[in-house]
Protein backbone atom coordinates (compact mmCIF):
# COMPACT_ATOMS: atom_id res chain seq x y z
CA UNK A 1 0.00 0.00 0.00
CA UNK A 2 1.32 3.22 -0.85
CA UNK A 3 1.48 6.33 1.18
CA UNK A 4 -1.26 8.94 0.74
CA UNK A 5 0.39 12.89 -0.42
CA UNK A 6 -1.70 15.28 0.12
CA UNK A 7 -1.69 18.19 -2.33
CA UNK A 8 -3.00 20.85 -0.95
CA UNK A 9 -2.95 68.14 -1.60
CA UNK A 10 -1.43 70.96 0.34
CA UNK A 11 0.00 70.54 3.74
CA UNK A 12 -1.12 71.93 6.93
CA UNK A 13 1.06 73.61 8.71
CA UNK A 14 1.01 73.74 12.69
CA UNK A 15 3.11 74.74 15.54
CA UNK A 16 4.59 71.26 16.54
CA UNK A 17 4.07 68.80 15.59
CA UNK A 18 3.34 69.16 11.90
CA UNK A 19 -0.26 67.79 10.76
CA UNK A 20 -0.10 65.93 7.30
CA UNK A 21 -3.11 66.21 5.05
CA UNK A 22 -2.87 62.45 4.88
CA UNK A 23 -2.15 60.04 7.70
CA UNK A 24 -0.91 57.18 6.84
CA UNK A 25 -1.49 55.67 10.69
CA UNK A 26 2.22 54.89 11.33
CA UNK A 27 2.92 54.02 15.10
CA UNK A 28 6.64 54.72 14.68
CA UNK A 29 7.46 51.09 16.36
CA UNK A 30 10.00 50.33 13.40
CA UNK A 31 11.97 53.58 14.35
CA UNK A 32 14.06 55.21 11.12
CA UNK A 33 15.01 53.06 8.09
CA UNK A 34 17.74 54.11 6.72
CA UNK A 35 20.22 51.77 5.81
CA UNK A 36 23.88 52.43 4.65
CA UNK A 37 24.26 49.24 3.04
CA UNK A 38 22.86 46.80 0.44
CA UNK A 39 20.14 44.65 2.74
CA UNK A 40 17.17 42.40 2.94
CA UNK A 41 14.67 43.63 5.70
CA UNK A 42 13.55 41.07 8.06
CA UNK A 43 10.47 39.54 7.31
CA UNK A 44 7.27 40.58 10.12
CA UNK A 45 4.07 38.19 10.06
CA UNK A 46 1.64 40.63 8.83
CA UNK A 47 4.06 42.29 6.10
CA UNK A 48 3.20 45.52 8.00
CA UNK A 49 6.46 48.29 8.84
CA UNK A 50 5.97 51.14 10.47
CA UNK A 51 8.65 53.68 10.30
CA UNK A 52 9.09 57.49 11.28
CA UNK A 53 10.76 58.10 7.99
CA UNK A 54 12.81 56.43 5.21
CA UNK A 55 15.56 57.14 3.82
CA UNK A 56 17.61 54.73 0.72
CA UNK A 57 20.89 56.52 0.09
CA UNK A 58 22.24 56.11 -3.58
CA UNK A 59 24.12 52.96 -4.51
CA UNK A 60 22.24 50.99 -1.86
CA UNK A 61 19.62 48.40 -2.63
CA UNK A 62 16.92 47.14 -0.26
CA UNK A 63 14.64 44.08 -0.64
CA UNK A 64 12.14 42.16 1.88
CA UNK A 65 11.88 38.65 3.14
CA UNK A 66 8.93 36.82 2.17
CA UNK A 67 6.45 35.91 5.49
CA UNK A 68 5.22 32.76 5.49
CA UNK A 69 1.45 33.60 4.40
CA UNK A 70 3.45 35.90 1.80
CA UNK A 71 1.55 38.76 2.51
CA UNK A 72 2.55 42.54 0.68
CA UNK A 73 5.09 44.42 1.83
CA UNK A 74 3.60 47.43 3.81
CA UNK A 75 5.36 50.80 4.60
CA UNK A 76 3.67 52.94 7.14
CA UNK A 77 5.99 56.26 7.50
CA UNK A 78 4.65 58.92 9.57
CA UNK A 79 7.34 61.59 7.71
CA UNK A 80 8.78 61.83 4.59
CA UNK A 81 10.04 59.12 2.39
CA UNK A 82 13.28 59.76 0.03
CA UNK A 83 14.65 56.95 -2.36
CA UNK A 84 17.88 57.46 -3.87
CA UNK A 85 19.04 53.89 -4.50
CA UNK A 86 16.56 51.01 -5.34
CA UNK A 87 13.55 49.15 -3.73
CA UNK A 88 13.76 45.60 -5.34
CA UNK A 89 10.63 43.27 -5.34
CA UNK A 90 10.92 41.75 -8.81
CA UNK A 91 9.82 38.04 -9.16
CA UNK A 92 13.00 35.47 -9.75
CA UNK A 93 13.89 33.83 -12.76
CA UNK A 94 13.70 30.53 -13.32
CA UNK A 95 17.13 27.69 -14.09
CA UNK A 96 18.47 26.94 -17.22
CA UNK A 97 17.69 23.66 -18.65
CA UNK A 98 19.35 21.00 -20.43
CA UNK A 99 22.42 21.84 -23.05
CA UNK A 100 22.19 25.92 -21.59
CA UNK A 101 22.33 24.92 -17.65
CA UNK A 102 24.88 24.76 -15.63
CA UNK A 103 25.86 20.81 -15.59
CA UNK A 104 24.05 20.14 -12.64
CA UNK A 105 20.34 18.51 -14.04
CA UNK A 106 18.69 18.56 -10.38
CA UNK A 107 17.96 22.38 -10.30
CA UNK A 108 16.78 21.93 -14.10
CA UNK A 109 12.99 22.49 -14.05
CA UNK A 110 12.89 24.68 -10.96
CA UNK A 111 10.48 27.86 -11.31
CA UNK A 112 11.17 31.28 -10.67
CA UNK A 113 10.47 32.50 -6.70
CA UNK A 114 7.75 35.55 -6.51
CA UNK A 115 8.81 38.41 -5.06
CA UNK A 116 7.32 39.16 -1.47
CA UNK A 117 3.39 39.35 -2.03
CA UNK A 118 4.14 37.35 -5.42
CA UNK A 119 3.47 33.90 -6.88
CA UNK A 120 5.91 31.25 -8.12
CA UNK A 121 6.26 29.75 -11.76
CA UNK A 122 5.25 26.00 -12.28
CA UNK A 123 7.58 23.45 -12.81
CA UNK A 124 8.74 22.30 -15.84
CA UNK A 125 8.25 18.81 -16.91
CA UNK A 126 10.53 15.97 -16.51
CA UNK A 127 11.11 13.49 -18.95
CA UNK A 128 9.79 10.77 -16.79
CA UNK A 129 7.17 13.23 -16.12
CA UNK A 130 6.27 15.36 -19.06
CA UNK A 131 3.53 17.63 -18.20
CA UNK A 132 4.66 20.95 -16.36
CA UNK A 133 3.10 22.47 -13.92
CA UNK A 134 0.84 25.89 -14.00
CA UNK A 135 1.81 28.96 -12.75
CA UNK A 136 0.67 30.22 -8.51
CA UNK A 137 -1.65 33.26 -8.50
CA UNK A 138 -4.80 34.15 -9.71
CA UNK A 139 -3.00 35.11 -13.43
CA UNK A 140 -0.90 32.00 -13.14
CA UNK A 141 -0.01 30.69 -16.57
CA UNK A 142 -1.04 27.34 -17.91
CA UNK A 143 1.24 24.31 -17.97
CA UNK A 144 2.57 22.95 -21.12
CA UNK A 145 0.54 19.88 -21.56
CA UNK A 146 2.25 17.66 -24.09
CA UNK A 147 5.66 17.41 -26.94
CA UNK A 148 6.30 16.46 -30.82
CA UNK A 149 5.55 12.88 -30.88
CA UNK A 150 6.33 12.08 -34.54
CA UNK A 151 3.57 14.14 -36.85
CA UNK A 152 6.47 16.78 -37.81
CA UNK A 153 9.61 15.01 -38.11
CA UNK A 154 11.97 17.47 -37.81
CA UNK A 155 9.92 18.80 -34.20
CA UNK A 156 10.36 15.79 -33.14
CA UNK A 157 10.69 14.77 -29.33
CA UNK A 158 10.77 18.72 -28.59
CA UNK A 159 8.83 20.63 -25.46
CA UNK A 160 6.11 22.93 -25.55
CA UNK A 161 6.39 26.39 -24.12
CA UNK A 162 4.37 27.22 -20.72
CA UNK A 163 1.85 30.21 -20.44
CA UNK A 164 2.80 33.62 -19.45
CA UNK A 165 1.07 35.08 -16.36
CA UNK A 166 -1.65 37.97 -16.82
CA UNK A 167 -1.88 41.01 -14.10
CA UNK A 168 -3.26 43.98 -15.90
CA UNK A 169 -3.83 42.60 -18.46
CA UNK A 170 -4.17 39.15 -20.23
CA UNK A 171 -0.31 37.29 -20.79
CA UNK A 172 0.67 35.30 -23.86
CA UNK A 173 -0.14 31.87 -24.52
CA UNK A 174 3.05 29.34 -25.22
CA UNK A 175 4.72 29.48 -28.53
CA UNK A 176 2.94 32.93 -29.47
CA UNK A 177 4.18 36.30 -29.71
CA UNK A 178 0.72 38.56 -28.11
CA UNK A 179 -2.16 38.23 -26.42
CA UNK A 180 -4.22 38.12 -29.84
CA UNK A 181 -2.20 35.39 -31.32
CA UNK A 182 -2.67 31.54 -31.77
CA UNK A 183 0.87 29.65 -30.80
CA UNK A 184 3.21 28.47 -33.31
CA UNK A 185 2.60 24.70 -33.76
CA UNK A 186 3.65 21.92 -31.07
CA UNK A 187 1.94 18.86 -32.05
CA UNK A 188 -1.22 20.22 -31.61
CA UNK A 189 -2.58 24.15 -30.18
CA UNK A 190 -3.64 21.82 -27.14
CA UNK A 191 0.13 21.22 -25.85
CA UNK A 192 0.95 25.39 -25.21
CA UNK A 193 0.50 26.72 -22.34
CA UNK A 194 -2.57 28.87 -22.21
CA UNK A 195 -2.47 32.47 -21.32
CA UNK A 196 -2.71 34.10 -17.77
CA UNK A 197 -5.85 36.04 -17.12
CA UNK A 198 -5.86 39.76 -15.95
CA UNK A 199 -7.11 40.59 -12.62
CA UNK A 200 -7.72 43.08 -9.82
CA UNK A 201 -8.35 46.54 -10.16
CA UNK A 202 -6.22 49.71 -10.93
CA UNK A 203 -7.00 50.83 -7.87
CA UNK A 204 -4.69 48.06 -5.87
CA UNK A 205 -7.78 47.56 -3.41
CA UNK A 206 -7.23 45.01 -2.29
CA UNK A 207 -3.03 45.22 -3.19
CA UNK A 208 -1.82 41.91 -5.56
CA UNK A 209 1.43 40.99 -6.71
CA UNK A 210 1.77 39.71 -9.68
CA UNK A 211 1.44 35.61 -11.00
CA UNK A 212 3.68 33.00 -12.20
CA UNK A 213 4.19 31.92 -15.25
CA UNK A 214 3.74 28.51 -16.23
CA UNK A 215 5.93 25.55 -16.78
CA UNK A 216 7.22 24.53 -20.13
CA UNK A 217 6.79 20.56 -20.75
CA UNK A 218 9.57 18.05 -20.93
CA UNK A 219 11.62 16.79 -24.68
CA UNK A 220 12.48 13.64 -25.47
CA UNK A 221 15.75 14.34 -23.50
CA UNK A 222 15.79 16.57 -21.42
CA UNK A 223 13.12 19.16 -18.93
CA UNK A 224 11.43 22.08 -19.55
CA UNK A 225 12.14 25.43 -17.57
CA UNK A 226 10.35 26.95 -15.09
CA UNK A 227 8.25 29.36 -14.96
CA UNK A 228 9.27 33.00 -13.86
CA UNK A 229 8.35 34.29 -10.66
CA UNK A 230 5.74 36.98 -9.89
CA UNK A 231 6.49 40.71 -9.17
CA UNK A 232 6.15 41.35 -5.54
CA UNK A 233 3.69 43.79 -3.94
CA UNK A 234 4.50 47.23 -1.75
CA UNK A 235 2.46 49.47 -0.29
CA UNK A 236 4.44 52.56 0.77
CA UNK A 237 2.34 55.10 2.84
CA UNK A 238 3.66 58.40 3.94
CA UNK A 239 2.09 61.54 5.93
CA UNK A 240 4.91 63.61 4.31
CA UNK A 241 6.72 63.76 0.95
CA UNK A 242 7.92 60.61 -1.13
CA UNK A 243 10.62 61.79 -2.94
CA UNK A 244 11.99 59.33 -5.79
CA UNK A 245 15.06 60.92 -6.65
CA UNK A 246 16.88 60.48 -10.25
CA UNK A 247 18.35 57.34 -11.02
CA UNK A 248 16.22 56.02 -8.30
CA UNK A 249 14.15 52.82 -8.41
CA UNK A 250 11.19 50.75 -7.56
CA UNK A 251 11.52 47.92 -9.12
CA UNK A 252 8.31 44.67 -9.15
CA UNK A 253 8.60 42.72 -12.35
CA UNK A 254 8.04 39.52 -13.28
CA UNK A 255 10.87 36.93 -13.50
CA UNK A 256 11.61 35.36 -16.73
CA UNK A 257 11.98 31.58 -17.72
CA UNK A 258 15.15 30.12 -18.57
CA UNK A 259 16.59 28.90 -21.54
CA UNK A 260 16.61 25.57 -23.26
CA UNK A 261 19.17 23.58 -25.57
CA UNK A 262 19.79 20.52 -26.51
CA UNK A 263 18.60 17.64 -29.08
CA UNK A 264 14.85 16.89 -27.83
CA UNK A 265 14.99 19.81 -25.52
CA UNK A 266 11.99 20.89 -22.93
CA UNK A 267 10.19 23.78 -24.23
CA UNK A 268 10.66 26.86 -21.99
CA UNK A 269 8.49 28.66 -19.23
CA UNK A 270 6.13 31.54 -19.32
CA UNK A 271 7.18 34.45 -17.90
CA UNK A 272 5.79 35.67 -14.71
CA UNK A 273 3.60 38.82 -14.11
CA UNK A 274 4.71 41.98 -13.16
CA UNK A 275 4.18 43.26 -9.77
CA UNK A 276 1.91 45.88 -8.02
CA UNK A 277 3.48 49.34 -7.08
CA UNK A 278 1.03 52.09 -4.76
CA UNK A 279 2.32 54.99 -2.90
CA UNK A 280 0.20 57.02 -1.21
CA UNK A 281 1.41 60.30 0.38
CA UNK A 282 0.63 63.84 1.11
CA UNK A 283 2.71 64.89 -1.46
CA UNK A 284 4.68 62.96 -4.17
CA UNK A 285 7.47 64.35 -6.20
CA UNK A 286 10.42 62.82 -8.59
CA UNK A 287 11.05 61.22 -11.40
CA UNK A 288 12.77 57.78 -10.69
CA UNK A 289 11.73 54.57 -12.08
CA UNK A 290 8.69 52.70 -10.80
CA UNK A 291 8.96 49.66 -13.18
CA UNK A 292 6.58 46.51 -13.37
CA UNK A 293 7.18 44.76 -16.21
CA UNK A 294 6.35 41.11 -17.05
CA UNK A 295 8.53 38.73 -17.35
CA UNK A 296 10.49 37.53 -20.43
CA UNK A 297 10.60 33.63 -21.85
CA UNK A 298 13.83 31.60 -22.42
CA UNK A 299 15.07 31.16 -25.67
CA UNK A 300 14.95 27.72 -27.29
CA UNK A 301 17.94 26.49 -28.92
CA UNK A 302 19.41 29.95 -29.21
CA UNK A 303 16.44 31.10 -31.52
CA UNK A 304 14.17 34.32 -30.72
CA UNK A 305 11.07 32.65 -32.56
CA UNK A 306 8.46 31.93 -30.32
CA UNK A 307 8.45 27.93 -31.61
CA UNK A 308 9.01 25.63 -28.61
CA UNK A 309 9.22 28.89 -26.09
CA UNK A 310 6.95 30.11 -23.45
CA UNK A 311 4.58 33.13 -23.26
CA UNK A 312 5.01 36.48 -22.07
CA UNK A 313 4.21 37.22 -18.64
CA UNK A 314 1.62 40.38 -18.79
CA UNK A 315 2.69 44.31 -16.96
CA UNK A 316 1.79 44.64 -13.51
CA UNK A 317 -0.32 47.98 -11.93
CA UNK A 318 1.54 51.28 -10.32
CA UNK A 319 -0.65 53.50 -8.52
CA UNK A 320 0.07 56.91 -6.87
CA UNK A 321 -2.71 58.63 -4.84
CA UNK A 322 -1.37 62.56 -3.18
CA UNK A 323 -2.95 65.46 -2.25
CA UNK A 324 -0.02 66.95 -4.56
CA UNK A 325 2.04 64.98 -7.13
CA UNK A 326 4.52 66.77 -9.05
CA UNK A 327 5.73 63.94 -10.94
CA UNK A 328 6.55 64.68 -14.56
CA UNK A 329 7.67 61.31 -16.10
CA UNK A 330 5.47 58.15 -16.80
CA UNK A 331 6.29 54.99 -15.22
CA UNK A 332 6.33 51.39 -17.13
CA UNK A 333 3.47 50.53 -17.26
CA UNK A 334 1.87 53.91 -16.72
CA UNK A 335 0.11 54.95 -13.37
CA UNK A 336 -3.13 55.56 -12.57
CA UNK A 337 -3.57 58.41 -10.43
CA UNK A 338 -5.88 59.73 -7.27
CA UNK A 339 -5.72 61.78 -4.03
CA UNK A 340 -5.67 59.69 -0.91
CA UNK A 341 -7.54 56.85 -0.29
CA UNK A 342 -8.18 54.32 2.58
CA UNK A 343 -4.60 52.64 3.49
CA UNK A 344 -6.07 49.44 4.40
CA UNK A 345 -9.63 47.12 3.41
CA UNK A 346 -11.08 45.58 6.26
CA UNK A 347 -10.51 42.20 4.77
CA UNK A 348 -11.86 39.62 2.79
CA UNK A 349 -13.57 36.32 3.84
CA UNK A 350 -11.41 33.32 3.26
CA UNK A 351 -11.29 29.44 3.58
CA UNK A 352 -8.43 26.91 4.42
CA UNK A 353 -8.31 23.48 5.02
CA UNK A 354 -6.97 23.09 8.90
CA UNK A 355 -6.56 19.73 9.46
CA UNK A 356 -6.54 16.37 7.49
CA UNK A 357 -6.63 13.21 9.92
CA UNK A 358 -5.60 15.26 12.62
CA UNK A 359 -2.13 16.58 10.64
CA UNK A 360 -2.30 20.69 10.44
CA UNK A 361 -2.07 22.02 6.79
CA UNK A 362 0.18 24.75 6.09
CA UNK A 363 -1.12 28.06 6.15
CA UNK A 364 -0.18 28.12 2.49
CA UNK A 365 -0.63 25.23 0.59
CA UNK A 366 2.29 24.52 -1.94
CA UNK A 367 0.33 21.85 -3.60
CA UNK A 368 3.11 19.63 -3.42
CA UNK A 369 2.66 17.06 -1.11
CA UNK A 370 1.81 19.33 1.53
CA UNK A 371 0.70 16.66 3.88
CA UNK A 372 2.03 13.26 3.92
CA UNK A 373 -0.32 10.21 5.88
CA UNK A 374 1.03 6.99 6.94
CA UNK A 375 0.04 4.05 4.52
CA UNK A 376 -1.59 2.47 7.55
CA UNK A 377 -3.89 5.51 8.00
CA UNK A 378 -7.57 4.42 8.50
CA UNK A 379 -10.65 5.52 6.51
CA UNK A 380 -12.57 7.80 7.00
CA UNK A 381 -10.37 10.14 7.83
CA UNK A 382 -11.87 13.60 9.20
CA UNK A 383 -11.35 17.00 7.33
CA UNK A 384 -11.57 20.20 9.42
CA UNK A 385 -12.19 23.75 7.72
CA UNK A 386 -12.38 27.11 9.22
CA UNK A 387 -13.74 30.57 7.66
CA UNK A 388 -13.66 34.21 8.18
CA UNK A 389 -16.54 36.58 7.11
CA UNK A 390 -18.73 33.51 5.78
CA UNK A 391 -22.49 33.33 7.42
CA UNK A 392 -23.03 30.50 9.98
CA UNK A 393 -24.64 26.98 8.56
CA UNK A 394 -23.25 27.38 5.19
CA UNK A 395 -21.40 24.23 3.82
CA UNK A 396 -18.27 23.31 2.19
CA UNK A 397 -18.14 20.90 -0.41
CA UNK A 398 -14.62 18.86 -0.95
CA UNK A 399 -13.66 17.38 -4.22
CA UNK A 400 -10.61 14.68 -4.23
CA UNK A 401 -8.74 13.78 -7.25
CA UNK A 402 -6.20 11.09 -6.91
CA UNK A 403 -3.27 10.97 -9.18
CA UNK A 404 -5.30 8.19 -11.19
CA UNK A 405 -9.06 7.20 -10.94
CA UNK A 406 -11.91 8.66 -10.69
CA UNK A 407 -13.05 12.22 -9.27
CA UNK A 408 -14.20 11.66 -5.47
CA UNK A 409 -16.63 14.20 -3.82
CA UNK A 410 -16.96 13.97 -0.33
CA UNK A 411 -20.01 14.45 1.94
CA UNK A 412 -20.79 17.78 2.33
CA UNK A 413 -19.08 19.40 5.76
CA UNK A 414 -20.93 20.10 8.94
CA UNK A 415 -22.99 23.47 9.16
CA UNK A 416 -20.45 26.48 9.88
CA UNK A 417 -20.33 26.88 14.15
CA UNK A 418 -18.54 29.68 16.24
CA UNK A 419 -18.85 33.02 15.02
CA UNK A 420 -18.96 34.75 11.23
CA UNK A 421 -15.23 35.53 11.88
CA UNK A 422 -13.91 32.53 12.97
CA UNK A 423 -16.49 29.42 12.31
CA UNK A 424 -15.41 25.77 11.73
CA UNK A 425 -16.73 23.14 10.07
CA UNK A 426 -15.75 19.04 8.72
CA UNK A 427 -16.03 16.06 7.25
CA UNK A 428 -15.69 12.66 6.83
CA UNK A 429 -14.29 10.65 3.35
CA UNK A 430 -12.49 7.68 2.50
CA UNK A 431 -8.84 9.21 0.65
CA UNK A 432 -7.67 6.43 -2.33
CA UNK A 433 -3.99 4.93 -1.76
CA UNK A 434 -1.45 7.67 -3.59
CA UNK A 435 -1.32 11.06 -4.27
CA UNK A 436 -4.16 13.04 -4.02
CA UNK A 437 -5.47 16.40 -4.46
CA UNK A 438 -8.12 18.70 -2.44
CA UNK A 439 -10.15 21.60 -3.66
CA UNK A 440 -12.39 23.02 -1.01
CA UNK A 441 -15.42 25.73 -1.91
CA UNK A 442 -18.36 26.99 -0.41
CA UNK A 443 -20.70 29.69 -2.20
CA UNK A 444 -23.33 31.90 -0.18
CA UNK A 445 -25.72 35.03 -0.62
CA UNK A 446 -24.71 38.11 0.58
CA UNK A 447 -26.88 40.72 1.78
CA UNK A 448 -27.77 44.38 0.19
CA UNK A 449 -25.92 46.50 2.00
CA UNK A 450 -22.99 43.91 2.16
CA UNK A 451 -23.01 43.57 -1.93
CA UNK A 452 -22.60 47.62 -1.67
CA UNK A 453 -19.90 47.30 0.49
CA UNK A 454 -18.57 44.40 -1.59
CA UNK A 455 -18.22 46.79 -5.08
CA UNK A 456 -14.86 47.75 -4.33
CA UNK A 457 -14.03 44.47 -5.65
CA UNK A 458 -16.17 44.47 -8.83
CA UNK A 459 -15.48 47.66 -10.02
CA UNK A 460 -18.37 49.58 -8.72
CA UNK A 461 -21.05 47.02 -9.48
CA UNK A 462 -23.29 45.75 -6.74
CA UNK A 463 -21.99 42.29 -5.74
CA UNK A 464 -24.89 39.50 -5.23
CA UNK A 465 -22.57 36.49 -4.35
CA UNK A 466 -19.37 35.16 -3.26
CA UNK A 467 -17.69 31.56 -3.67
CA UNK A 468 -14.33 30.93 -1.84
CA UNK A 469 -12.32 28.42 -3.29
CA UNK A 470 -9.13 26.51 -1.90
CA UNK A 471 -7.48 25.39 -5.06
CA UNK A 472 -4.38 23.48 -4.44
CA UNK A 473 -2.44 25.69 -7.79
CA UNK A 474 -3.45 28.95 -7.32
CA UNK A 475 -4.22 29.05 -3.78
CA UNK A 476 -7.16 30.43 -1.35
CA UNK A 477 -9.60 32.59 -4.25
CA UNK A 478 -12.57 34.94 -3.23
CA UNK A 479 -14.96 35.22 -5.66
CA UNK A 480 -17.02 38.41 -6.14
CA UNK A 481 -20.07 37.58 -8.24
CA UNK A 482 -22.55 40.73 -9.30
CA UNK A 483 -25.85 41.56 -10.46
CA UNK A 484 -25.16 41.02 -14.27
CA UNK A 485 -23.02 37.59 -13.46
CA UNK A 486 -19.37 38.96 -14.26
CA UNK A 487 -16.89 37.62 -11.84
CA UNK A 488 -14.12 39.02 -9.96
CA UNK A 489 -11.46 37.04 -7.89
CA UNK A 490 -8.95 38.14 -5.51
CA UNK A 491 -6.82 35.49 -2.99
CA UNK A 492 -8.42 35.60 0.19
CA UNK A 493 -5.29 36.77 2.75
CA UNK A 494 -6.87 39.32 4.90
CA UNK A 495 -5.37 42.75 3.79
CA UNK A 496 -5.31 44.09 6.95
CA UNK A 497 -5.56 42.82 10.61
Amino acid sequence: MMNKPILLSAILLASSPILWAFESGSDDSDGVLSPVISTQVAAKADGIYNFSSINIPAGVTISFEKNAANTPITLLVSGDVTVSGTINLNGGDSADVGAAGNGALGDDGLPGIGGPGGFDGGLGGTVANVLGAAGVGPGGGGEARGNVTGANVNQLGRGCGGGGAGFAVNGVIGGSSSPSSQPYWCDSTDDSGFAGQAYGNTSLLPLLGGSGGGGGSAGFSFSGSGGGGGGGSLLIAASGTVTLNDNSEILASGGSSGDSDGSQAGGTGGGGSGGAVRIVATTISGNGDIVANGGARGLYQGSTSQLHRGGLGAVGRIRLEGETITRTETTTPPFTVSEPQEVFLAGLPSLRITTVAGQAAPLTPTGNADITLAATEPNPVVIEFATTGVPLGSTISLTITPVSGERIDAPLSSALSGTVENATASTSVNLPDGPSVLLAEVSYQVTVAMGHEYSIFAEGEQVASVRLRLDPIKGALTTFITESGKEFTYPSHQVAS
